[in-house]
């Protein structure tokens, strides 16, 4: 099986940065697309950034400029560089990732989620 573990969240005051870590280990014979998701309180998940095996990247419309994603292939991680962090960035951040394991089965696998919260 595959498993994705984050780490980096935490309290931040206005204005701060953060770094996201999320890696994925198991049976694992590519990885495709990895985003990160978030979901602030009471609200829905949304989409934040994703950043493809080629390393082209898209970001939400609200973090471009502020936030970065980026992945080293050789250790099967994807990272978010979250800058000038805002109160309303506040929210439980998840990775996401397009993974061909070596039983050539695709699926997509999940984090468990990072608290973030940006508050003075």
């Amino acid at each position: 099986q595959v498993q994705l573990v984050e780490s980096g969240g935490g309290l931040v005051q206005p204005g701060g940065s953060l770094r996201l870590s999320c890696t994925a280990s198991g049976v694992i014979f590519s990885i495709g697309a990895m985003s990160w998701y978030r979901q602030p309180p009471g609200k829905q998940r949304e989409l934040v950034a994703t950043i493809t095996s080629g390393r082209i990247t898209n970001y939400e419309d609200s973090v471009k400029g502020r936030f970065t994603i980026s992945r080293d292939n050789a250790k099967n991680t994807v990272y978010l560089q979250m800058n000038s962090l805002k109160p309303e960035d506040t929210a439980v951040y998840y990775c996401a990732a397009d993974v061909l394991s070596r039983d050539y089965v695709r699926k997509d696998y999940w984090g468990q989620g990072t608290q973030v919260t940006v508050s003075s």
